[in-house]
């Protein structure tokens, strides 16, 4: 007759079991990780209507040859040499250390059946929260040792009436098993079963790329992943998807024995950026869809460092990543893994050497080539939108051209008609019935005039703090970004097109066009003018289009004609004559409020209260009392 019996306390597993993992997954993890060491090619995870089960067709557990107490030697560390730190076939480094992952199944269920066979030897026992006296376990007969799809060797773990269950979807089941345990290829397998429906798991990195927009790969095993990222922009793949060398950190650490060494800490995997976050919240998961994952022997250390590494920035939503640490489980140094396997202890000096390369480089890689990656969705939409304002333009080129032709054969042919004679009001009547009967060709003015830019600002871009401030200004006044045209501007939206002469811009839409929707200009003028002939030639085009105007001078610069240099301009002074801080008193502060006022009034936008704008200035400039 065997006997099982647990060496622990069995008050650990009453306190610790049901506490050691908080989430369905990470148990799923740990028990896929025991096959692994197993020497396992596949894992099933079988979802029954009163429980969860768990095979692997690893080699199995022999009662005979003691690999059952092994296993029932709780926290017994199963590696504490380098000979040791493989699997029995020599071809894996093991994943376990502490001995206490056998525990995960404790947390979802009270009592778990253990069902194992090795080389036809059956073998079983029911894990319990509360073993009897002795600390014996409860054994299940061989007669009772079955398994759904496992035949000469191999486990099988059943969590009876277990308190989490899977998520309802084997999509979902999928992408939160993969997010924690990435190392899937063709000697490996996890199956999932549900209904008598089966998925079997693919590797998620390889899955996700086509999702990306940009990529950081680090060491040559990781190299082959850019080829899957797709190419939206050819001419900056280069700026977007990147592969480097395996970052190396040097490193002195003291080993299990107090001993000092020189270590070098390998840094392996990917970062990348999702092309977007859209319909992402549809399908719920365990897990967020922004991470950065640590592994160390291809097994999850910790899910997400995100919230360490990054400070709150808008665009890391959507950050991925999973890195690679093979020496936060090297054998010679202390266990770094907390007990419950879902983190690493943060002052360990393999953790911080981590952390700090990540928050100071390689976070700020991958944010950079997002942000090249927005720039230039922003431009290729922009450049689409302003050719179909060219189309747009064009076409009503045609209908003004239609519409006089017409206008003026209709009205000639009906004139001469009424005769020689006719009364000046039969000739009106004449002409106002042609123009009424062909105005449907200028339908088109409408859509041409709401895709025009309402606002520029006219200014050299060693004045772009100044001109910043009123651009800020602007969009606190509910003027959209899309209907500013200010060269220099931070948002791509502002700016002309890509391969765009801002003049050949203005002279396209605005001087030659057969719409009458004219800019108004925002003059930013300095010492600075004089130097910049692009402003000069603003200037110039404004006095010969008539365009509406309002001046912004920086002291002690003074605006000339063709500027209306009579009309009362706003002040601003700034400590140096070329760059230094900029300030105005409390009145030329008011004269700024009220002139973008006056702009939103002219342009029809829903401006702000002049104490509000005041506000909102003092938070951008420094307002000095006169």
């Amino acid at each position: 007759m065997k006997e099982y019996q647990l060496n622990v306390d069995p008050r650990i597993l009453e306190l610790l079991g049901p506490n050691l993992y908080t989430n369905i997954y990470y148990v799923l993890a740990e028990l896929i990780a025991n096959a692994y060491d197993a020497d396992a090619q596949n894992v099933y995870i079988i979802a029954n209507k009163d429980d969860i089960r768990v095979e692997d067709d690893g080699h199995g557990m022999s009662y005979d040859a003691g690999d059952i107490a092994k296993y029932l030697n709780v926290a017994g560390v199963s590696r504490v040499s380098e000979d040791e730190s493989f699997t029995r076939s020599g071809e894996r480094r093991k994943m376990g250390r502490k001995g206490v992952g056998k525990l995960a199944a404790l947390s979802v269920s009270e009592n778990v059946d253990v069902m194992t066979i090795a080389e036809g030897e059956k073998s079983g026992f029911i894990l319990s929260r509360r073993p009897e006296e002795g600390n014996k376990l409860n054994p299940i007969t061989e007669d009772d040792v079955s398994f759904e799809y496992v035949e000469n060797h191999g486990s099988a773990i059943v969590m009876r009436f277990p308190q989490y269950r899977l998520h309802k979807t084997l999509a979902a089941v999928k992408r939160n098993l993969l997010k924690i345990f990435p190392l899937i290829n063709s000697d490996f397998r996890i199956h999932i079963i549900r209904d008598g429906q089966l998925a079997v798991i693919d590797d998620f990195d390889r899955n996700v790329m086509n999702e990306l927009s940009t990529l950081i790969t680090l060491g040559e095993e990781f190299s082959s992943f850019c080829e899957l990222v797709p190419d939206l922009f050819p001419a900056k793949r280069n700026e977007l998807v990147v592969a480097q060398d395996t970052k190396s950190i040097p490193l002195t650490m003291e080993d299990t024995q107090g001993i000092e060494h020189e270590y070098s800490l390998r840094i392996e995997g990917w970062i990348g950026t999702y092309k977007t976050t859209r319909g992402r919240k549809a399908e719920m998961t365990d897990f967020p869809d922004n991470f950065i994952s640590l592994f160390a022997n291809k097994k999850m250390g910790e899910f997400n460092i995100l919230p360490v590494v990054g400070q709150n920035k808008l665009n890391e939503v959507y950050v991925v990543g999973q890195l690679h640490v093979d020496l936060f489980e090297l054998t010679e140094l202390p266990d770094i893994a907390l007990s419950n396997r879902q983190g690493y202890k943060s002052d360990d000096p393999r953790y911080e050497a981590v952390r700090d390369y990540v928050r100071s480089e390689l976070l700020a890689d991958i944010l950079k080539k997002r942000e090249i990656f927005t720039d230039l969705g922003k431009a290729n939409k922009q450049q689409k939108k302003t050719e179909s304002q060219r189309q747009d333009e064009e076409r009503l080129r045609k209908s003004m051209d239609n519409f006089r032709r017409k206008t003026s054969e209709i009205a000639a042919r009906n004139i001469a008609e009424l005769g020689a004679g006719s009364s000046q009001e039969a000739v009106e009547k004449v002409v106002s019935q042609s123009i009424n009967d062909n105005s449907p060709d200028l339908g088109l003015k409408t859509v041409v005039d709401s895709q025009k830019k309402k606002i520029l600002i006219s200014q050299t871009y060693s004045d772009k703090p100044f001109s910043d401030i009123i651009y800020q200004m602007l969009l606190h006044n509910n003027v959209p970004a899309d209907d500013i045209l200010f060269t220099n501007c931070d948002n791509q939206v502002c700016r002309v097109p890509e391969g765009t002469r801002v003049y050949d811009y203005l002279r396209d839409f605005f001087v030659e066009s057969y719409s009458a929707q004219k800019i108004f200009a925002l003059f930013v003028t300095s010492e600075n003018t004089k130097q910049s002939w692009g402003a000069i030639t603003e200037v110039g085009a404004s006095w010969i289009t008539q365009i509406d105007h309002k001046i912004f001078n920086i002291h002690p610069f003074r605006p000339e004609h063709p500027l209306d240099d009579e009309m009362q301009w706003q002040s601003t002074n700034r400590d140096e004559p070329t760059r230094g801080d900029l300030w105005m008193d409390r009145l030329n502060a008011d004269i700024f409020c009220q002139k973008i006022e006056a702009v939103c009034d002219v342009l029809g936008y829903t401006k702000n209260s002049r104490d509000d704008n005041i506000r909102q200035l003092e938070t951008l400039v420094s307002i000095q009392d006169a």
